[in-house]
């Protein structure tokens, strides 16, 4: 189970942290990350953390600007989000998928394993 939280409204050049708590998983170690989708937009992944050893990956559009991270035995993973910009508007996703190899968290590749993994509801992150 994932449960995110920190979305919120901000203006532009502004930050928000998200955090995901994950509970109840035993297996071996996945590939954490956040992903995001506007309103008719498709989806995008933004970062991953391979949980086994903290290598992180990035979008393109958030290099610079996102951090994610993870603490507390590798059961929380935070995305510190700076110099937030309007196209950064979308609702944010924690989830966790992979087949316990850090090339799992190449970003379109961890995409395509998400319907194997799990998600969270999402919360928005509105940048004006």
């Amino acid at each position: 189970q994932l449960v995110e939280s920190g979305g919120g409204s901000v203006q532009a050049g502004g930050s928000l942290r998200l955090s995901c708590v994950v509970a109840g998983y035993t297996g071996s170690p996945l590939c954490m990350g956040w992903f995001r989708q506007a309103p008719g937009k498709e989806r995008e992944g933004v970062a991953t953390v391979y949980a086994g050893a903290d290598i992180t990956n990035y979008a393109d559009s958030v290099k610079d600007r996102f951090t994610i991270s993870q603490e507390n035995g590798k059961n929380t993973v935070y995305l510190q989000m700076n110099d937030l910009k309007p196209e950064d508007t979308a609702k944010y996703y924690c989830a966790a998928a992979g087949r316990g190899n850090r090339y799992d968290c190449i970003l379109d590749t961890w995409l395509e394993l998400l319907p194997m993994g799990y998600s969270g509801q999402g919360t928005q992150v509105t940048v004006s």
